[in-house]
């Protein structure tokens, strides 16, 4: 096989992923898609600089950890900014969801979705609302009439029920519904 059909095949199962990475970094979503170009760009004229015997997907988060840190330092006028101490730990984030049972990052994507989907509705609702829609916390405590308090022991029950349900679906195999 030739390196452009290696680096596609790379960057297909790599996509979602680097996306999601991305995303997490600049909230702003076109910002985010240039970046992923610019990435995609970097790491084809970079391809002989990869160690072959390591995953590829850290590899990319690493060039497209570079690459946002550069959009944040060249004046993005975003209100959230990274540094690399931040990067490092989102993308050891990233590791340990590329560590889990599972064949893709989209096959994973899809079991977190359904283990949200079988949340209570007094933990789905606020776990939409802060994750999905990005409200804050205070605008979350307005909408649904609840203590600040119960808010947060909501998320935080949520996401220890949605880590449980995650590792059952992965290392059991299951199958998204």
């Amino acid at each position: 096989m030739e390196a452009r059909q290696i680096f596609e095949i790379l960057m297909r199962e790599n996509a979602g992923m680097l996306l999601a990475y991305l995303r997490s970094g600049v909230r702003d979503t076109n910002v985010a898609d240039d970046l992923f170009q610019e990435t995609m760009i970097v790491a084809w004229r970079r391809l002989e600089d990869f160690d072959r015997s390591r995953p590829f997907g850290p590899w990319l988060r690493g060039i497209a950890g570079k690459i946002i840190l550069a959009h944040f330092r060249n004046g993005s006028r975003q209100a959230l900014s990274l540094d690399a101490a931040s990067l490092e730990w989102l993308d050891s984030r990233f590791a340990a969801v590329q560590k889990q049972p599972g064949d893709t990052f989209q096959e994973k994507l899809a079991a977190l979705r359904d283990c949200v989907d079988s949340l209570p509705d007094n933990y789905r609702q606020p776990i939409n609302m802060r994750y999905q829609q990005e409200l804050p916390l205070g605008d979350i405590v307005q909408s649904l009439s609840i203590a600040m308090e119960t808010l947060k022991k909501r998320l935080t029950r949520a996401k220890s029920q949605l880590a449980d349900c995650l590792e059952r679906k992965l290392e059991l195999g299951e199958q998204p519904s």
